[in-house]
């Protein structure tokens, strides 16, 4: 039997995560690679990816009081809980708030979609194009922009980085529900920014 070829960087991130997302994540990711021994993993935008032939396949990703797993091409697969999954946000979404292992379907039925993933990556099929629904500028949060403003050593370092980086801050600090948590974001964010870190520098190697 083949050891499953395991990325450190997801050992890392499954120390990381909640207790009740470890098992579900273990369970996931075991029968992910027993039944594509060839998945590559990868950490991207800071969750779980799990690619085939150099396309995604699914993706974990773990929260305070949830988790989620979802199959990158769910749209193009038969069952339709998982078609369902394009139009639908992402907590809303089949196996978008997952607790136990026991809130996941059959290892069988996981299986079949494991395998008809594999069969659309091997097939080059690709996800129809969406239109963005996020705009290519991403407005600037004023709270955030205040703040550089009095710290201009990292306004500068932030000013360097790039268009992507810059972006990651201004949408985590901007999709802030309240000003307790913007503020605790903006303080995190100019942190980390002295020290040239992007907004998930905890998952880089």
């Amino acid at each position: 039997m083949r050891t499953p070829k395991h990325n450190p960087k997801l050992d890392a991130y499954a120390e990381t995560v909640e207790d009740f997302a470890k098992p579900i994540l273990a369970h996931l990711r075991a029968l992910i690679h027993a039944t594509c021994p060839e998945v590559i993993e990868e950490l991207k935008w800071g969750n779980p990816h799990f690619d085939y032939q150099g396309d995604m396949m699914c993706i974990f990703a773990a929260y305070k009081k949830h988790c989620s797993f979802t199959f990158y091409k769910d749209a193009l697969m038969g069952d339709a809980r998982l078609k369902a999954n394009a139009g639908v946000p992402a907590a809303k979404r089949f196996m978008g708030k997952l607790t136990t292992i026991a809130d996941l379907p059959s290892d069988k039925e996981l299986k079949s979609w494991i395998k008809e993933s594999m069969l659309l990556n091997e097939q080059g099929l690709k996800l129809p194009a969406r239109e963005s629904k996020t705009p290519k500028e991403v407005e600037m949060p004023a709270a955030f922009a205040e703040k550089l403003q009095v710290n201009p050593k990292i306004a500068k370092i932030f000013e360097s980085q790039s268009a992507s980086f810059q972006k990651e801050y201004k949408l985590w600090i901007g999709d802030a529900k309240t000003e307790a948590t913007r503020d605790k974001r903006i303080e995190e964010a100019i942190a980390w920014i002295a020290e040239g870190k992007g907004r998930f520098w905890k998952y880089a190697k």
